[in-house]
């Protein structure tokens, strides 16, 4: 083959190479769903808490469907709805599940059980 054609089509096969892998998507650390849009929904506190904890919990099973993992908050937000719900035992098991998931929110949530167990948090 030429020296001459050679250059220029290596170099077109790389560019082309290249430009492929820079569009494939990659692959998330995790998968958001609804989380953020809840989370606005909460603060603005115009959808009741019950709408929120079921959007939370069915793109819960979504992410695990997938076998992706929530974002960081998650659990605990889910957990804050159900303690504002009255239903202290999820609430408690989302606190418990978002420590063991990120570790660095242990102080946070070691907080909110201990606040919640003796009533300060309602």
């Amino acid at each position: 083959m030429n020296t001459y054609l050679a250059w220029p089509l290596m170099a077109l096969t790389l560019s082309g190479s290249a430009l492929l892998v820079g569009c494939s998507s990659p692959k998330t650390l995790y998968q958001w769903e609804s989380y953020q849009p809840q989370v606005y929904e909460y603060f603005k506190g115009e959808e009741p808490k019950e709408a929120q904890a079921e959007a939370l919990e069915r793109d819960l099973q979504k992410i695990k469907s997938t076998g992706s993992t929530p974002p960081p908050g998650y659990h605990a937000q889910l957990g804050l709805l159900y303690s504002s719900l009255g239903k202290d035992d999820q609430m408690v098991q989302e606190l418990r599940t978002e420590k063991a998931l990120f570790p660095e929110s242990g102080p946070f949530m070691d907080f909110l059980l201990k606040n919640a167990k003796t009533g300060d948090a309602k």
